[in-house]
Formats: structure tokens, C-alpha cells, sequence
């Protein structure tokens, strides 16, 4: 992947993180919320899946599981690097060179315990330690592409069908919606610009025939 199409896709990223922080709250920057500490205890739940540290449990990684932990960290920590001023453009550039930029693998456990600690002491979203664990798991920045803009129209689909209030059908047809993405994703080429439009009119599409 090129420089321009992963600063580019950074960029699509960090728009959508701020559309979907307003849907929540209109003006989520001005409530200062602890994204860090979102980060931290995410990581908690990544080790879970991942396992491997129950020295006295056998345990195998989860890596679908994984890779939605990765996203959900990722939601955390693109929303610790949006400003006020919104330039997108130029924190999109700032994330691509800190993407590439190079780090050594302590391995999955320690890799995410530095970026806990980062979180957790420095208050802030340690973006070179992604590609790390992405790449333990065999997964690299266009599966995170791919996972994220599905998460991210699942999010705001929930929000758009009551998911605050509690009348959002979680489970479609015996399966929960974050199933249903995952096919849907398996369907679709994410290098169409209308590729965040057609992953929420297949939710909408599916949900609608289970709620009827």
C-alpha cells in the first residue's frame, strides 16, 4: 500500500470517528471524555481473547475476537488524536507516519501491555504498536480498514435504530449483528466509494426482514 492510499484511508477513518462521536454527543470535544482509559482496559479484554497467559489453563487466540478488540481500540485511539480544528488531513498524515514507522515486536502480551501503559501513564494512543499486533495475527492495515468502516456503520446503525433507548434487536435470525458484518464485509469491495453506504443498506436490508 502506498503512502498517499494509507494516509487517504486514515483520513476516511478519522472523519467517520467524528461523525460517530457526534451522534452520541453533538460536542464530544468539548466533554473531554478519557479515551485513554477506554484504551487501557480494552487491552484487558484483547489479552482475554488472545490468551496464552493462563500459565495453569490451556488456551487458544481467538483471532476473530482479536481483530474486533483491535478495531474497538482503534475507535479509542483515533478519537484521542481529533481536535478541535478537525484537520483530518493532517493527523491522517501524522497516524500514516507513525504506522510506518519502525518498532520491534516484544511479542502479542507485551506488545499490548506497552500499549496499556501508554494509555494508562502518558494518557495517550501509541499508534506504532497497532501494526505489531496486527501482524502476529497474520492481519495487516487493509483488514483493519475493512473491519473498522464495518464496525463503525454497525455503530451507527444500532444508534440509528434505538440502540440508546434500548429498543435495538441485538440478535437477527438467531445470530448477533456482528455476524451479519462479517458477511456482509466478505461481500463487498472496500475500494468503492460506496462501500460504507452498501455495508449499511445490507444491515438495514437484514435487520428489516427479522424485526417484520
Amino acid at each position: 500500500m502506498t503512502g498517499d492510499t494509507l494516509t487517504t484511508r486514515l483520513q476516511i477513518m478519522l472523519e467517520m470517528q467524528d461523525e460517530m462521536n457526534k451522534q452520541i454527543d453533538i460536542d464530544w470535544l468539548d466533554k473531554a471524555r478519557e479515551w485513554h482509559r477506554a484504551i487501557w482496559i480494552e487491552c484487558g479484554e484483547l489479552m482475554e481473547h488472545h490468551g496464552g497467559w493462563k500459565w495453569w489453563k490451556m488456551s487458544e487466540p481467538d483471532v476473530h475476537q482479536v481483530m474486533l478488540e483491535i478495531v474497538d481500540i482503534w475507535h479509542f485511539g483515533m478519537s484521542t488524536r481529533i481536535t478541535v480544528e478537525r484537520n483530518f488531513e493532517e493527523v491522517a498524515k501524522e497516524m500514516a507516519a507513525e504506522w510506518n514507522r519502525p518498532n520491534e515486536s516484544q511479542g502479542f502480551l507485551l506488545d499490548v501491555e506497552d500499549l496499556a501503559s501508554v494509555a494508562l501513564v502518558e494518557e495517550r494512543f501509541e499508534v506504532s504498536t497497532i501494526p505489531l499486533l496486527l501482524g502476529q495475527i497474520n492481519r495487516e492495515f487493509d483488514d483493519l480498514y475493512r473491519a473498522y468502516i464495518g464496525k463503525n456503520v454497525l455503530n451507527g446503525f444500532r444508534q440509528d435504530h434505538g440502540y440508546r433507548d434500548g429498543s435495538y434487536e441485538k440478535i437477527w435470525q438467531g445470530r448477533e449483528d456482528n455476524e451479519h458484518l462479517s458477511e456482509i464485509l466478505l461481500e463487498l469491495d472496500s475500494n468503492s466509494v460506496e462501500f460504507r453506504d452498501h455495508i449499511y443498506r445490507e444491515l438495514k436490508e437484514r435487520y428489516s426482514r427479522s424485526v417484520i
